[in-house]
């Protein structure tokens, strides 16, 4: 019995050697062994710096000139109960008139952009509500309806802030418009706007659109009544008279008026007519003189 164990056990520990069908058979896959996902090496964290923090001195400087007229402007503008009225207009049209007399305009030399056609038909509006094209006295005990229209343009200048006024629009073409503007423009780049051009105004307009800007709440200028704030022009869709998804080139509009002596309703269908000028051009020809 001791002999069959022991051989037993000798022929567990031997290997045997493979036999023909064993060398033929495949081996059995083994298990897939699942690699634990490695966890991503740390960055490296840079090497800690002060921060630099750029060496200046505060300066006081004295406020004179143009900035001091305009605080004193906006000290009064403050003193004035103001409301708002906002809308949009519908610009396509407008567009593509500029588009169609732009190169005869330029090519005498006059840059024309939409603003002579917008402060046309601010003129031609203002025609129906004079009351907008009013000025109040110091304590609004008075209200003087100016016969000329005296549309003023805020105009950013290396000098500051200033509001030059094309004089008598309701007299003057488009075209006429446009040369003023140019020539105003010019005298503001180079700081050389007259006190005569500067002051005058009755109404006022700021064209924001220049820098990005949509919508504003414009300060009036006293003793003025209202102001608008014109934004920038942009392509948008909107539904047409038969509810498809049209493309429009669309300009917001802000205005701020005087409410001791100007009523929102007054202020909404003196926008609504100025709109209907702008979005249908060849309703102002009807108008002008």
């Amino acid at each position: 019995l001791k002999e069959d164990i022991l051989s037993f056990i000798k022929d567990q520990e031997t290997p045997k050697a493979p036999s023909p069908a064993d060398k033929a058979a495949p081996a059995a896959p083994s298990a897939v062994q699942k690699t634990p996902p490695q966890k991503p090496s740390p960055l490296p964290m840079p090497a800690k710096r002060e921060a630099t923090i750029p060496v200046g001195k505060d300066h006081t400087e004295v406020i004179k000139g143009i900035r001091k007229a305009m605080v004193k402007t906006m000290t009064e503008a403050a003193h004035i109960p103001t409301f708002g009225y906002n809308d949009e207009i519908d610009m396509t049209r407008l567009v593509e008139l500029r588009r169609d007399i732009k190169g005869v305009t330029e090519s005498a030399g006059v840059r024309f952009s939409y603003m002579p056609i917008i402060v046309k038909a601010v003129s031609l509006a203002l025609t129906e509500f004079p009351i907008l094209n009013s000025i109040v006295d110091a304590n609004c005990e008075n209200i003087t309806y100016k016969a000329a229209h005296n549309i003023g343009i805020a105009m950013d200048t290396p000098e500051g802030l200033v509001v030059p006024s094309v004089k008598n629009v309701q007299t003057l073409s488009i075209y006429d418009i446009a040369v003023e503007l140019n020539r105003m423009q010019t005298l503001g780049a180079a700081g050389k706007l007259t006190n005569a051009e500067l002051t005058g105004g009755t109404f006022s307009l700021s064209n924001i659109g220049v820098i990005g800007g949509t919508y504003a709440r414009p300060v009036i200028l006293p003793p003025e009544v209202a102001i608008g704030a014109l934004g920038k022009l942009q392509r948008l869709p909107r539904f047409d008279d038969k509810g498809n998804v049209v493309s429009k080139e669309i300009m917001c509009v802000s205005w701020s008026a005087d409410h001791r002596i100007i009523e929102g309703a007054t202020m909404a269908r003196f926008s609504n007519l100025w709109k209907s000028y702008l979005e249908n051009p060849g309703l102002m020809l009807l108008y002008m003189r």
